[in-house]
């Protein structure tokens, strides 16, 4: 029922408006209905100051509107009342004597500056800044519109959430496209103003003089005070009116009132206060101003000045211990306890000798490094690196570093920042002297070297690396070598969730129906324990969703996904023009492979006793060393039935010697058999 009323009630105010401008008023009534219009333009415009966005006045135009029809009809009933009978009511009559005071000139004038400020400052500024703010917000929608669907696709909001703030999209661009139409409304308003006053003071003069028998004198007295009156007591609203629309359309959203973001970021800067007092104060000495006018400005600038520096260091000492005490309630809390049992991915520790290889003030560049190195193994594997986690421990030595996988140490090393690591090129060079030292990524031997002496070591044939590409190079290599370890089921699905953007079809095809995320997962693991890059994670998906339905064992997947990858596989592992030398399996290791390989529930696995093992690793190491000290790269070439059992076997000794089998190479490469691993 309420809100019914409501609704008939402006119902009847529109069309008491309208009625207005028909009917004659009496003066009692139209006192009545101006006073009720300035309160009217002043609640509007102190609503506008205490509005903390746009929107939450979006009635704004339409009131605007309202207002203004109401004070024209206003107008329309005064004019005729003064007019027709030489009297425009109390109200009127007040302000043109106390305006005018006597004298018709000064009302004229300050009726003609009251015109001049709203028609061309604030009523010209509020048009241009609706106009333009409605361009942008709709220029801004399609960014705003794909930033909320983002947001709901990574779960950040709900559906509801999205809903509202499309809506609250849509309605901004309501609002400022209606704020640009209205502010024409105030413009027309001022002009309607002018005119209304020019035809009272004109048709004044003339019906005063012919129709009331009044002197040209008394004449132009009377109706130039009724006309000032009136056109002050429509303008003044007009321009309440007209501030507030200003105000509305150049708000920022804060999430504050006007008064609180004037107090807080006009009078934040206390020295700029006491900077303006002795500036005051300069102009009264050096100036015929004198101190009497500029001494009380310059006191309260510098009392208030005085007093917002106070506040500012309570605020402060009152955020800091906020701060403390919320650390202290963090710490008692029982989800504190549980915060502890967060694992990062990698992290990367170092003693404080180390510092400076972190810190960009220092010149440090190892942030930068990081960045570019999971870029080169996003390239290189085919995976995104987690963060790593990068931070100081006072417990190491200060030039030792260490480096974690999922809170577990599996590198360490120490570097001297001042040196730099020289390796030798096979041939020692007794003129290079320095700190005897292990590469820590490869083991080579190596020596620490003074600035001095790098230039020697250089043109002795060493390779000389400075400190933070020995830290790069070191923690690339560990990523690499526990690439495996870091894909886990959530990035996996990642993974996979970039591979359905573009084929659509094949990830339905394969996920749930013929394999989990969990089983994909195993053979990607598989493959980058062997440094076989999943990048190509199309065509390994390929591989299977065509062997899926056959066999669900991993292992065995894992051996046609590389099938399906021998282009790749074979470019990994052999250069253009150069035949692959490899150390092939003898048919006794792989009979004995054959023989020893059992069926379970979950799959087939190799059970080999001890001593066999014992003299395979015997043998394959003897062929190994002989490929390395001749300058060539391992490699243990197989038939396919046995290749993920002999991997089996060299990834317990030798995990860096890759296993091959003939299907996962090529055609037409030319394979040359520099030995023969066998058992002895």
């Amino acid at each position: 029922m309420g809100f019914r009323l409501k609704e008939i009630g402006t119902i009847l105010f529109v069309i008491s408006i309208v009625v207005m401008m028909v009917i004659p008023l009496p003066s009692g009534l139209l006192d009545l209905l101006l006073i009720l219009n300035i309160s009217l333009a002043l609640t509007i415009l102190l609503v506008s100051m205490y509005t903390k966005e746009a929107l939450e006045f979006s009635i704004f135009p339409t009131v605007l509107l309202i207002t203004t029809l109401f004070r024209l009809a206003l107008n329309v009933s005064t004019t005729r009342n003064i007019l027709s009978h030489g009297e425009g009511g109390q109200v009127i009559e007040t302000f043109g004597n106390f305006v005018v005071g006597g004298n018709q000139v000064v009302g004229f004038v300050v009726f003609l500056i009251l015109i001049v400020i709203q028609f061309i400052v604030i009523t010209k500024g509020s048009e241009r800044v609706a106009e333009v703010a409605a361009r942008f917000t709709l220029d801004a929608m399609p960014g705003k519109q794909m930033s909320i669907d983002a947001d709901l696709n990574a779960g950040m909001i709900t559906e509801a959430e999205a809903r509202e703030r499309r809506k609250k999209i849509e309605n901004e661009a309501d609002f400022y496209g209606a704020m640009d139409g209205a502010s024409k409304f105030v413009k027309g308003d001022a002009i309607a103003g002018i005119i209304i006053f020019i035809v009272n003071i004109i048709g004044g003069f003339i019906i005063g003089m012919l129709i009331h028998g009044l002197s040209f004198q008394e004449s132009a007295s009377r109706f130039t005070t009724m006309s000032v009156g009136d056109a002050l007591v429509s303008q003044i609203p007009a321009l309440l009116i007209s501030t507030a629309a200003g105000i509305i359309v150049t708000r920022s959203t804060s999430g504050e009132g006007l008064g609180d973001d004037i107090a807080r970021q006009m009078f934040s800067f206390p020295r700029l206060l006491y900077i303006v007092a002795g500036c005051m104060i300069l102009l009264g000495l050096f100036t015929p101003i004198g101190l009497l006018p500029v001494l009380p400005v310059a006191g309260i600038m510098c009392y208030a000045a005085w007093m917002m520096s106070k506040k500012q260091k309570n605020e402060i000492q009152e955020s800091a211990d906020k701060v403390e005490e919320q650390q202290i309630e963090e710490v008692r809390s029982p989800e504190s306890v549980v915060n502890l049992l967060q694992v990062d991915p990698i992290e990367f520790e170092f003693g404080y000798g180390l510092i400076p290889l972190a810190d960009v003030k220092q010149g440090g560049d190892l942030l930068d490094r990081v960045i570019m190195i999971r870029r080169q193994i996003a390239l290189e594997l085919g995976i995104v690196v987690p963060v790593i986690r990068i931070r100081d421990n006072i417990q190491l030595r200060p030039n030792e570093y260490m480096i974690k996988i999922k809170g577990n140490q599996v590198a360490k090393g120490e570097i001297l920042l001042d040196h730099y690591l020289a390796m030798s090129p096979g041939i020692d060079d007794d003129s290079v002297v320095g700190i005897e030292t292990v590469e820590p990524a490869f083991g080579l031997p190596a020596l620490w070297v003074t600035e001095e002496n790098k230039e020697i070591a250089e043109l002795s044939g060493y390779t000389v690396v400075d400190p933070p590409s020995v830290v790069a190079t070191h923690l690339t290599e560990v990523v690499k070598r526990h690439a495996h370890e870091l894909l886990g089921r959530q990035e996996t699905r990642a993974l996979i969730d970039n591979v359905r953007e573009v084929a659509p079809v094949l990830v339905d095809e394969l996920i749930p129906g013929l394999l989990s995320i969990g089983d994909v997962q195993k053979v990607l693991q598989k493959l980058l324990r062997e440094k076989v890059s999943v990048r190509n994670l199309q065509v390994i998906l390929e591989a299977l969703a065509d062997h899926a339905m056959f066999t669900k064992d991993p292992d065995v997947l894992t051996e046609y996904v590389r099938q399906a990858m021998s282009r790749q596989i074979t470019l990994q592992f052999t250069e253009p023009g150069q035949p692959l030398r490899v150390l092939t399996a003898g048919a006794g290791l792989e009979k004995a492979i054959s023989e020893r390989v059992e069926q379970s529930e979950q799959g087939s696995y190799l059970a080999m006793d001890p001593e066999t093992s014992q003299r395979i690793f015997q043998s394959m190491s003897a062929e190994v060393s002989k490929m390395i000290n001749s300058g060539q790269q391992p490699i243990i070439l197989a038939s396919p039935a046995i290749r993920m059992y002999l991997r089996q076997l060299v990834e317990r000794m030798m995990p860096d010697v890759p296993v091959l089998s003939y299907s996962e190479l090529e055609p037409n490469v030319e394979v040359q058999s520099v030995g023969m691993v066998n058992i002895s």
